[in-house]
């Protein structure tokens, strides 16, 4: 009996032992809080066979782009809805969803072919799941940016018929949209209509020769446009001791500033006016009545100014702007190497206050400062800063000067200004900051329009922006890599680019951006430089002027023209 009582008491104390366990609510313990399922984290993704970042934009996406997301546990199928590609950020792009790696990776199918140079998102929301129930963590974005349409925007033409097309196309800018009062160029076509700008507006009287020699407008039509502009240059426009000021009302020829203190004469501006009236003086050579009174009408004009007055002074240098209010405040020199070479040309050309070489000497060429000699991509620059600034510098003075065979004691001009184009074309080439879109056929910085404002796009400032002014004016210095990109901005990208008035200001490919706008100190060196590229027919008239061959020659300049 002692064994039995024994053995019940050891029984009885295993049970009390395992009763009043932790887990026992009637022995005051407490349940354990059971542990969260484990987050699921994405591990890895890839777009068709590249790896995908987030935080970037992956660009050059296929339009039958694969999705591959990996996680660290397998998801639950149930949720996978959670994983959406969405057009610009909001349209959900219909998708079918397959499983790889135990249900680990999951492969995104978009239902349809994406859009060509769209930005698309892979969103994934912390509803996603694996499962064992561990919800997303953190939620993700991958931005990606589809490839260029390769196809044909427009029928292929000939060579010859796309610059015949190119260069009707954008002469519609000075002439459909020109202003209907004073017949100048609006400075830009997303603007104030009444701002005629007078750099512009010489660039589109150059662009009159062309226009009807290429038979776009008759000769009697461009006559007609040209007595409007000359009429109202000399007896409404806004004039300071002979100069012009940057932009005018088109209707009363009164000054619209473009700064507070940029309210009176502007030179450089001037200097692009009077060799576009150059131009068409030599041009319009009837003996007729209209024309020749054209002629002296533009010889009036230019007479008038007064390019010695704007060395402020017996200064040698040349002096940018002149205000009624500020007088010389804004105290620009005019030095180089820039655009301004025309401005020294000109103010030397003048037979009635004309200046000396010493002034070209020491303010525009700084007595040799403006020289460089480096080499950048295989090409020596002789003049101007490391690789050679923006485009326009080669286009603005050499609308009308001729640069192949011009030299004076700082450089030999043909080869300034094909170096510097190469060298703009190598940089784009070579896109050492990895812009998407950028090539051999995809080029050009100058100055333009960008997204949010204006920049002075050069491989120094470079922003991801190309402007089609950039390479199409270069024709002249680079035939091959200009038609190049002319072929690619038209047949590639021309249902993006091509409009009413020709090629848009500028595009970022990058940026999925393309400007609204056309400018006129854009779109007339386009028309100008594949014309001078195809027959010189603007340098020709230009440096037929007797006035500029003299000038020029006073300056120290030599070329087989002058």
């Amino acid at each position: 009996m002692q064994f039995i009582r024994t053995a019940t008491a050891i029984s009885a104390s295993i049970f009390i032992l395992v009763g009043c366990g932790k887990g026992d609510s009637g022995g005051g313990g407490t349940v354990p809080t059971p542990l969260p399922p484990t987050p699921i984290v994405m591990v890895a993704a890839r777009i068709d066979n590249t790896t995908a970042l987030t935080g970037f934009t992956n660009y050059n996406v296929k339009l039958s782009a694969v999705i591959r997301l990996s996680f660290n546990n397998a998801v639950d199928r149930a949720t996978v809805s959670s994983i959406a590609v969405k057009e610009n950020g909001s349209t959900t792009v219909a998708s079918g969803y397959t499983y790889e790696n135990g249900d680990s990776t999951v492969v995104v199918n978009p239902a349809s072919v994406l859009k060509a140079l769209t930005r698309y998102t892979i969103d994934a929301a912390a509803t996603l799941k694996s499962i064992k129930g561990g919800a997303l963590s953190p939620a993700f974005s991958i931005s990606m940016v589809t490839q260029i349409d390769s196809t044909d925007k427009f029928p292929v033409i000939s060579d010859n018929a796309l610059l015949d097309l190119v260069q009707q196309q954008t002469f519609k800018y000075f002439w459909d949209y020109g202003h209907p009062v004073s017949g100048l160029a609006r400075e830009r076509s997303n603007a104030t209509p009444e701002t005629v700008t007078s750099g512009g507006s010489g660039f589109g009287i150059m662009a009159i020769p062309v226009g009807i020699n290429r038979n776009f407008i008759t000769r009697a039509q461009g006559l007609a446009r040209m007595q409007t502009i000359v009429s109202f240059l000399k007896n409404t426009a806004q004039k300071f001791h002979g100069a012009f000021p940057h932009w005018l009302n088109g209707t009363t020829g009164v000054v619209i500033p473009f700064s507070t203190k940029d309210n009176g004469a502007d030179l450089v501006e001037t200097s692009y006016l009077m060799a576009g009236l150059l131009t068409a003086r030599q041009y319009f050579d009837g003996v007729d009545a209209a024309e020749t009174s054209l002629r002296s009408d533009i010889n009036t004009i230019w007479n008038a100014v007064e390019w010695s007055w704007f060395r402020q002074g017996s200064q040698n240098a040349l002096y940018w702007h002149w205000s009624p209010n500020y007088n010389w405040d804004m105290n620009v020199k005019i030095q180089g190497w820039n655009e301004c070479l025309i401005t020294y040309i000109l103010a030397a050309s003048s037979t009635t206050f004309g200046v000396p070489q010493v002034v070209y000497k020491e303010g525009f060429a700084g007595n040799g400062a403006m020289q460089n000699g480096n080499t950048y991509y295989g090409y020596q620059l002789p003049l101007g800063a490391a690789n050679g600034g923006p485009l326009f510098f080669a286009h603005y003075s050499f609308l009308g000067v001729n640069p192949n065979g011009l030299s004076d004691i700082y450089a030999n001009y043909q080869v300034q200004t094909t170096n510097h184009t190469k060298i703009n074309y190598e940089y784009c080439k070579a896109n050492p900051r990895g812009y998407f879109g950028y090539s051999n056929l995809c080029w050009g910085l100058t100055a333009s329009d960008v997204p949010g404002g204006y920049n002075a796009n050069e491989p120094n400032n470079d922003i991801g922006v190309i402007s089609p002014t950039a390479s199409l004016s270069s024709f002249p210095y680079t035939p091959a890599e200009s038609m190049n990109a002319l072929k690619f901005f038209y047949y590639k990208l021309g249902d993006k680019v091509w409009k009413q008035y020709g090629f848009v200001d500028a595009f970022s490919l990058k940026d999925l951006w393309y400007a609204d706008s056309f400018l006129a100190i854009d779109q007339g060196p386009e028309i100008i430089m594949i014309e001078n590229y195809r027959t010189g027919l603007l340098w020709n008239l230009f440096t037929s002027c007797p006035e500029v061959k003299a000038g020029m020659l006073g300056l120290g300049f030599t070329a087989p023209y002058l």
